[in-house]
């Protein structure tokens, strides 16, 4: 059956999907059209471009995780330095090695801009915070920015959504003003874009799959605030999930695969082998139980 995919941000807690979509792929389902936020986007755009779920698993687990990480040279050379590139850069990592690592994988897809793929089979989730507005890549480039979607990289969009912020110096993009805005995180403003396949009247051309790497609304286990760090790790996580909460209502939360990984760091980029089999593990199962009953 073909259905269309929705995947959530999440970091590092992503190898859960490859577990999910193990199991999704065996009872013969097909994604047509996929979508994301962060992390998800990347997963995305994976799918969209043919990359079949053993590829995209090989492709990740050999992926060095912590070699993606790209702080200015000088900030290692000199003490306290990074905090300085924090201030005045807004970012601790300039994200060019993840942006060139997603492009060399796509490439061997022959994927390199929007143009390379079916109209509308690949939405990515930003937030444009100079405008103070939520950007779906590819549809608003032209609206927003004057820019021809089918010449704008697909790596540079993935890239863009996955902008932790404070993690990764905020990516930018000119407009029809000449004005440079800041491009962050898509989980900012919607960490899972569940509505971005449906119609003004909600009515889906097929079935939608939504994957979301958390527990189910109101099973989430409180946060643990001791000290500045944490509660600024609360509050993002907040931000991340308050929008989408709203928007799910009971309708969709039975079309939603929920992973629960609290377990691990959002932004733990020295993930061992084992912690990622146990993420593979805890999708894989959650989606056996999901599939039990899905679509009904």
């Amino acid at each position: 059956m073909r259905i269309d995919g929705v995947f959530s941000g999440g970091g590092v807690k992503a190898y859960a999907f490859l577990g999910a979509l193990e199991r999704i792929t065996a009872n013969d389902y097909s994604f047509e059209r996929v979508a994301g936020s962060s992390a998800g986007a990347i997963v995305a755009a994976f799918i969209a471009a043919g990359y079949q779920i053993q590829e995209m698993d090989d492709r990740l687990r050999e992926m060095d995780a912590a070699k993606l990480l790209d702080p200015p040279k000088w900030t290692t050379l000199i003490p306290f330095s990074k905090w300085l590139n924090l201030y005045f850069h807004l970012g601790l990592n300039k994200g060019e090695k993840l942006e060139n690592w997603i492009y060399q994988l796509l490439a061997r897809k022959n994927v390199y801009t929007f143009g390379d793929l079916k109209p509308g089979y690949l939405k990515v989730v930003a937030s444009d915070i100079s405008i103070g507005k939520l950007v779906v890549i590819p549809d608003d480039l032209q609206r927003i920015y004057g820019i021809n979607p089918a010449n704008f990289p697909i790596s540079k969009a993935v890239r863009m959504s996955a902008g932790f912020p404070y993690f990764f110096i905020p990516s930018k993009i000119t407009g029809k003003t000449h004005n440079k805005s800041l491009i962050v995180d898509g989980g900012l403003l919607s960490n899972f874009p569940l509505w971005v396949f449906q119609d003004e009247l909600r009515r889906d051309k097929r079935p939608i799959l939504g994957m979301k790497l958390s527990d189910e609304p109101g099973q989430q286990e409180p946060h643990d605030v001791k000290n500045a760090l944490d509660m600024f790790q609360a509050l993002f996580s907040t931000m991340l999930n308050a929008h989408d909460a709203r928007y799910i209502s009971e309708t969709d939360k039975k079309n939603i695969l929920f992973i629960p990984v609290n377990h691990v760091a959002t932004t733990d980029f020295s993930l061992t082998d084992a912690s990622k089999d146990h993420l593979v593990k805890v999708g894989r199962e959650r989606a056996d139980e999901f599939l039990t009953y899905w679509p009904d």
